[in-house]
């Protein structure tokens, strides 16, 4: 509640709001997670007490709310969603009134205003809440509209994981009226199951799934619906480095690709080298897609991505968006009449093991002898044949501990090794 009103406050503020004579508008959309409501209460009520109007939309994706966000003029979009990450957790997400992640400087505001009391408006001043019932058809028709009219999904039969997340009621409907036969799975919500065995994170479910129903392709998004994995005919799942692939080496094969590819620390090393050969400049992010975002900004690049699968394409939304992506995928197999392996066999991936190592919150990996020691010896043994990285998470208590190179049985050894040398000095 408290969250609302200061960006309430901070919004109502605003010189472009003041210059309007209006009252500022916030839209809040959230997953499907049971807390969500009592959040989505709570934030409604802060919002109000500083004066500002609230649409409300229901369960949608992340990607929805930026894209309602920016097609209703509103001053701001609200997302509840701890995306991939067990019911339990939870989180705030905001995008900017253009559909963008908020600027550090009207984040820095709200952050100095959570210090002010809350003093009410008066009643007349109060922000008005109402609902958008059509929030998820408005969504629906603007994925189709990043498919190319002259193509359709007709002939193919696509089992569609939605993780019991914000994507259940929406996905389907996207690609069965593009003309696909669709099945539906992990799409019955109930509040605790969201991410549960399914979904991105999870491809076992989609794997089987897909083997089961004599299906063409595999579509998994995660419980916001900003991440993709797809699976083939076979039951082989593919990446988003591989998705990000085709999508770029389909663009510049039409001359549409602007610039080049923006990765992320974890991108796999392959990846890097299967764009050198088609001539596709790729740079290397921070992981996270705030930091994907603002390097292909400030190279005016259109494309960008993480291997976890959440994939910007900025010539079609403002944010990473799983339907989108999977239809950029889709266009590439239709147009070329390719399916997914044919369209990634340049594409060797280097062998790549990740390690997750809980630790005590706040424990630094980067002063403890041990562990750099552990990860000098690796990066010395692998040499220009692989990479080590070391990270926090930035949504969990853990140290992401990531090898790839080549051989594999090398690349296990070292992953194991420092994982190990983590967890002695986090115990002590």
């Amino acid at each position: 509640m408290h969250l609302g009103y200061a960006a309430g406050k901070v919004l109502a503020s605003a010189e472009w709001h003041l210059a309007q004579g209006e009252p500022p508008a916030v839209l809040i959309g959230k997953d499907t997670r049971i807390s969500g409501y009592m959040l989505e209460s709570a934030l409604q009520a802060g919002l109000s007490a500083a004066g500002v109007d609230i649409y409300l939309s229901g369960p949608i994706p992340t990607p929805a709310v930026a894209y309602l966000t920016r097609a209703l003029r509103l001053q701001a979009g609200i997302v509840i969603s701890a995306s991939h990450n067990p019911y339990e957790d939870n989180g705030i997400k905001f995008f900017s009134a253009s559909g963008n992640k908020l600027p550090d400087e009207v984040e820095h505001a709200i952050e100095v205003a959570l210090d002010d009391p809350i003093r009410t408006m008066p009643s007349a001043a109060l922000g008005r809440a109402r609902r958008i019932n059509d929030a998820a058809g408005r969504y629906i028709e603007f994925c189709k509209s990043t498919f190319p009219s002259e193509l359709d999904l007709r002939g193919l039969r696509i089992v569609v994981d939605t993780a019991q997340g914000a994507t259940y009621h929406i996905a389907a409907h996207v690609f069965h009226e593009l003309g696909a036969d669709v099945v539906a799975i992990a799409n019955q919500p109930d509040g605790l199951n969201i991410n549960q065995e399914c979904g991105a994170t999870y491809p076992k479910t989609l794997q089987e799934a897909v083997k089961q129903q004599q299906a063409d392709l595999g579509i998994a998004l995660d419980g916001d619906g900003d991440r993709l994995l797809m699976v083939d005919a076979t039951g082989k799942a593919y990446d988003g480095d591989q998705l990000l692939y085709i999508i770029a080496k389909h663009r510049k094969q039409l001359g549409r690709l602007k610039g080049g590819v923006v990765g992320t620390l974890m991108t796999n090393l392959g990846m890097e080298r299967a764009l050198e050969k088609i001539k596709v400049p790729f740079a290397r992010a921070p992981v996270g897609d705030r930091y994907v975002l603002e390097l292909m900004q400030n190279r005016g690049w259109q494309l960008g991505g993480e291997n976890s699968g959440h994939i910007i394409c900025l010539d079609k939304h403002t944010t990473g968006d799983g339907i989108v992506s999977a239809l950029q995928v889709l266009h590439a197999m239709r147009a070329l009449q390719a399916d997914l392996a044919h369209l990634t066999h340049e594409l060797a991936l280097y062998p790549q093991v990740l390690v997750n190592v809980k630790v005590a919150k706040g424990f630094d990996f980067k002063n403890q002898l041990p562990v750099q020691t552990a990860l000098s010896e690796a990066e010395a043994d692998l040499g220009d044949q692989g990479r080590v990285l070391l990270r926090a998470s930035g949504t969990e208590p853990v140290v992401r501990v990531m090898v790839e190179g080549s051989p594999q049985a090398k690349v296990r050894q070292w992953a194991d090794a420092i994982a190990q040398a983590v967890r002695d000095a986090a115990a002590e």
